[in-house]
């Protein structure tokens, strides 16, 4: 019950900022998640002295508080710890009978906390010096027992000022009501039954005259031929019939004022196959339905595929229809890859049948049919086979590949071959073979002369450039007796009249487009008929603008007054190729653009220079081609320009051990707008470049690749100072230094030579205190607390030995750093005094000194 403080101090001369301190209770328990009502943890730093206070504060402390503490401290490579116990005893001193008056009473008149509660009768276990005596009256009972509008006359009688803490605690006794009776036996915690069973519940009840209920999720339960109610003497017994699932609830029985509860639990019963799957045989592109029945509506069924699982997927060719107990797979058009053994898999049971698909005897609906075509003419080739199967197109006995003058189409059953303008070399005998059928459909073509178009003058690919908003007349030379017909079309609609109309004449016909648009480019077919044949032709009008705007430009690399950005050329160039691209800037607050180029950029990358550090800019691009300039193209992402600092400076070795190297620097003597974030040290094992740096600096006198180069902290430091961990003792290294900040990484600060990663051997020295050559007496019970200095390098092996023989470490702590080594006796003992001797080894380099401690 009582408080105790813990104080740890820690100096802080050498340190640059506050140590880490944790508490520990045992071996493992971090104390700082325990903070709370009963234990507070706080820190303070006096600046004069610079010593760091951490306190644990333990607020009246029970028994199972006791047991072994430790406060640890850390800073950086820097570790200490201090152990102690606590127990915590029984109070010998009797708990002071509690006068409930003195609780509620107010302090005196005349002090300075007069009209201020006074809690010290409740809180603090001391005798009560009474001033006078007085009769014993239990407050309470009179309390309990008045009426409410008597409570502030009883109050003023016996001197308690404090009626609204007295009628909080009046209340929460009142709350306090005795444990009913009325079951001698109640209901078990959790019943279970299968699906469809039976279930049985029964309280035995002190006094059967009790008036009974029974409830399910809060809901009266009345008799029914589901919910039977039975009695036998003072047993109260509930049956309910054909458990379902929404019988899976909780209930609970009230006799009187008392209730008991329990949990039903149903379970599902194995579902079981009732029948099962049939061998199916079917033809391809039929529908096929594998039917199973099972002894439960819509139960959880598995279809399988030779062991893979069958999803009901959108996408799938399977769907899984459930009618009550049937389920049926479905295939709505059966292929041969559906050959296969199909099962079905339920909690109860599992059943299988084979699939087989066969092809069905082929028959030929419509053959194909000769044909005589005219020189440029369509050849349409059209069968209609009785199955919905590929095949091959054979010309002369030459398989016929698809191309873009061979049009091959399949639908359904029908296959067609068309070939849109016929040459003579077309002509030949044609055949269809379907595919898995030992069967041909033969035909023969023989090619005619059409009408003639004569497209000589409109040049390579038949493309006729015009200008926007241009007007276009196009005549084509025609020939065919008697006068062909001729006819205009682009896609589906045949041109006569309008802004876009065809003007025929005897021996030409022309096509006039006024004021050309963007979306009158395209294929233009012009066809010529007479009672001989037809001609055709396919004229692609190009109508050609200026270019569309190019995408917002990106800027992917900023300097001090200079940046990179790249672009995507526009989406349409407007019909005639991009010569180039022209490139304007602005300040971000300003809206007055500036040209950058005046002779065309041909790449779609630029490099804006001049700019001023630290002032956010924004760039767009114009498109030209040989029409004109396109409209700008949306800014880009606003940047600044921004430069990477100068290479550190004075880099030089602070320290070596066996294992690591320390370096040292200073800061570049120019950083810029951009700041410095930090620096990446790096080093490389001497031998894997082949070089002599006999002196500072940035640009090595070789090129070594990039990956010799090992990034010693992969996380930026912001010290000038790091140390490189875990090198091969012997091993010569060099180290180079770059700063690092938003525009990235300076140029590396080289260390001129190789640096030897062995430490110097530094003899063992004892610097025994003074006080310490003499005898060192402490009286029986006080603490032994000596701090014996020494130096050595590497690190020095310490040993301790009593008058000759190794120390008992139960009884005596020994605690070793890199710099010292302390022996610790947390209460003396005679048998504790004795020749102390200690001593320091640095390989085959030793130190000795002896210290007599005596107890008395």
């Amino acid at each position: 019950g009582e408080n105790i403080t813990f104080i740890a101090k820690v100096e802080a001369k050498d340190l640059l900022r506050k140590p880490n301190v944790k508490w520990f209770k045992g071996k493992w328990m971090d104390l700082a998640s325990k903070a709370g009502k009963h234990l507070q943890l706080k820190e303070s730093f006096e600046r004069h002295t610079k010593i760091h206070t951490f306190e644990m504060h333990i607020i009246q402390a029970k028994e199972n508080f006791a047991g072994n503490y430790r406060c640890e401290v850390s800073y950086k490579d820097k570790f200490d710890s201090c152990s102690f116990d606590l127990e915590v005893t029984e109070s010998s001193q009797a708990a002071p009978s509690i006068d409930i008056r003195s609780a509620f009473k107010r302090s005196g008149d005349g002090q300075d906390d007069a009209g201020e509660l006074d809690f010290s009768g409740l809180l603090k276990r001391r005798e009560i010096k009474q001033q006078e005596e007085e009769p014993e009256v239990d407050v309470w009972e009179l309390l309990k027992n008045a009426n409410p509008s008597e409570y502030e006359k009883i109050a003023f009688q016996y001197g308690i000022t404090d009626l609204r803490g007295m009628l909080k605690r009046l209340k929460r006794m009142r709350r306090e009501v005795k444990k009913s009776a009325a079951f001698s036996k109640g209901l078990d915690p959790a019943y279970q039954v299968d699906k469809g069973g039976k279930v049985r519940f029964m309280v035995e009840l002190a006094d059967p005259t009790v008036e009974l209920k029974w409830y399910k999720n809060g809901q009266e339960i009345r008799p029914s031929a589901k919910y039977i109610f039975e009695h036998k003497g003072n047993q109260r017994i509930l049956f309910i019939n054909n458990c379902t699932m929404t019988d899976d609830a909780r209930y609970y029985v009230t006799a009187g004022d008392e209730k008991c509860s329990t949990e039903l639990f149903v379970r599902d019963p194995p579902i079981l196959v009732t029948k099962g799957l049939e061998d199916t045989s079917t033809y391809v592109g039929e529908r096929v339905e594998l039917s199973c029945e099972v002894s439960e509506d819509d139960a959880n069924v598995k279809w399988f595929k030779n062991g893979v699982e069958l999803t009901n997927e959108p996408k799938s060719r399977y769907r899984i229809k459930v009618e009550g107990k049937k389920h049926t797979l479905i295939i709505e058009e059966a292929a041969k890859n559906d050959n296969a053994t199909y099962s079905v898999m339920t909690t109860g049971g599992q059943s299988e049948a084979k699939l087989s698909v066969d092809l069905r005897p082929l028959k030929i609906s419509l053959a194909l049919q000769d044909q005589t075509v005219r020189l440029g003419q369509e050849i349409h080739l059209k069968c209609e086979i009785s199955e919905n199967v590929e095949g091959k197109w054979y010309k002369n006995g030459q398989l016929v590949e698809a191309s873009d003058r061979v049009k091959l189409y399949h639908k359904g059953r029908i296959h067609r071959f068309v070939i849109a303008s016929a040459a003579v070399d077309d002509e030949g005998e044609y055949m269809f073979v379907p595919d898995a059928y030992n069967i041909n459909i033969p035909c023969k073509v023989h090619v005619v002369d059409p009408p003639k178009l004569h497209l000589d003058g409109l040049g390579e690919g038949n493309t006729v450039t015009v200008v926007a908003g241009s007007k276009l007349r196009l005549e084509i030379p025609i020939t065919g007796e008697p006068t062909p017909k001729v006819m205009w079309s682009k896609g589906d609609k045949v041109h006569y009249s309008g802004r876009i109309r065809a003007e025929t004449y005897p021996d030409s016909s022309c096509l006039v487009i006024d004021a050309a648009e963007r979306e009158d480019s395209g294929p233009f077919r012009i066809t010529l008929k007479n009672e001989a044949g037809e001609d055709t032709a396919l004229i692609n009008i190009k109508v050609v603008d200026v270019p569309d705007p190019p995408q917002a430009p990106n800027v992917t690399e900023v300097g001090e007054d200079w940046c990179v950005m790249t672009w995507e050329p526009p989406a349409n160039d407007g019909g005639s190729p991009i010569l180039g691209y022209f490139i304007e800037r602005k300040k971000k607050q300003s809206s007055r653009w500036m040209r950058l180029n005046f002779e065309l950029c041909k790449e779609t990358t630029f490099e804006p220079k001049k700019m001023i550090e630290g002032v956010a800019y924004e760039v767009r691009v114009f498109a030209v081609n040989a029409i004109g300039i396109s409209k700008p193209s949306m800014p880009s992402k606003s940047f600044v320009p921004l430069a990477v600092t100068s290479p550190p400076t004075l880099l030089a070795v602070d320290g070596v051990t066996d294992t690591s190297v320390t370096m040292k620097w200073r800061p570049p003597d120019h950083i810029g707008a951009a700041g410095l974030d930090g620096y990446v040290v790096e080093y490389c094992f001497e031998g894997s470049i082949s070089t002599d740096l006999s002196e500072e600096l940035v640009e090595p006198p070789f090129n070594p690749e990039a990956d010799e180069w090992i990034v010693a902290n992969p996380e930026l430091t912001d010290k000038t100072r790091f140390t490189i961990n875990g090198l091969p003792t012997g091993s010569k290294i060099l180290v180079r230094v770059k700063a690092v900040n938003a525009a990235g990484e300076s140029e590396p600060r080289y260390h001129p030579q190789p640096i030897l990663v062995k430490e110097v051997i530094e003899p063992p020295k004892i610097r025994l205190p003074r006080h310490l050559k003499q005898t060192y007496t402490r009286r029986v019970g006080e603490t032994v607390n000596l701090v014996i200095p020494f130096q050595g390098r590497p690190r020095a092996k310490v040993s301790w030995q009593k008058n000759g023989s190794p120390i008992d470490k139960n009884q005596i702590n020994i605690r070793n750093t890199e710099n010292d080594t302390i022996i610790f006796i947390r209460k003396a003992e005679r048998s504790h005094s004795g020749e102390y001797n200690m001593k320091v080894e640095v390989e085959n380099l030793e130190d000795k000194a002896t210290i007599d401690i005596q107890i008395v």
